[in-house]
């Protein structure tokens, strides 16, 4: 994520065409097609984790699509309001802390 905020911040402008007006072009389904990406990350992980015998408790698909997509929505909100790259780095730390420790609690973890 450190990584993806730092490549948004150096594309600042194209990433907020593409988040704020890109309604019917090719790019108006980034934040769908990254949640999909996240998804299946997950369920690799969910597979690692039931290979090392630490299944996790069965996850709704549609609670799991919520909170991916509000993740992503979560991380770009700071492109779209062009919050100074120093607060965001903080920012980015703390939903990383936020969103790890619901995983981890979800996954029983």
């Amino acid at each position: 994520m450190h990584e993806m905020l730092l490549y948004a911040y150096e594309h600042l402008q194209e990433f907020k065409l593409i988040l704020c007006l890109s309604e019917g072009t090719c790019f108006s389904r980034l934040i769908d097609e990254m949640v999909a990406i996240e998804v299946k990350g997950t369920h690799d992980y969910l597979k690692v984790l039931e290979d090392l015998g630490r299944p996790s408790p069965p996850i709704d698909e549609h609670l799991e699509h919520i909170l991916i997509t509000g993740m992503f929505n979560t991380f770009f909100e700071m492109i779209i309001h062009e919050m100074p790259l120093d607060k965001a780095k903080c920012y980015l730390e703390e939903m990383r802390a936020f969103y790890t420790a619901g995983w981890m609690k979800i996954m029983g973890q």
